[in-house]
């Protein structure tokens, strides 16, 4: 039997064991010359995942400066007025990059919606529920998590809501 190769857990991973939710995991390759606004989309045909099951993590800044986290499919579009509505906001608008790590403990291509490092608001796009399972970043690029849905929104206190265009 060969030995795995050792692996150290994400943030995301712990608090998920932790809590007693179900997930397996798979990495991949990371692209480092990948910076497209596409780069989800790009994993999940390279891991031949369905792209509608595959969920990016976007942090949005409320007018107040509080987070929101959106969850939506890697080949959709967040729809910010659905979104600051679905969260009771009066708009919302994307973190800027940079703001990310500081914030959220994450790095681009490695933001889930698990382990942050505070609990944020968080709105996933309802046509999860469509899925026994989706993909979402594990909280660093080149590792994907996969759970149920409603596993997801239980443990994330997170809204189901239509927040793509």
């Amino acid at each position: 039997m060969a030995r795995r190769e050792k692996f150290s857990k994400t943030n995301a991973m712990r608090e998920l064991e932790a809590a007693g939710v179900p997930f397996t995991w798979e990495t991949y390759e990371v692209d480092e010359t990948d910076t497209s606004s596409e780069l989800g989309l790009h994993i999940a045909q390279r891991l031949g995942e369905d792209p509608a099951a595959s969920f990016k993590t976007l942090v949005c800044v409320t007018p107040s400066g509080d987070h929101v986290v959106c969850c939506l499919p890697v080949a959709d579009e967040l729809d910010l007025k659905k979104a600051a509505a679905a969260a009771g906001e009066k708009s919302l608008s994307l973190m800027h990059v940079r703001d990310l790590e500081p914030t959220t403990g994450y790095v681009r291509g490695g933001c889930s919606p698990v382990g942050m490092k505070k609990r944020f608001p968080t709105l996933i796009d309802e046509t999860a529920q469509l899925f026994d399972e989706i993909h979402v970043s594990g909280g660093r690029r080149g590792l994907s998590l996969i759970l149920a849905p409603d596993d997801l929104v239980g443990f994330c206190d997170a809204t189901l809501a239509d927040i793509v265009r």
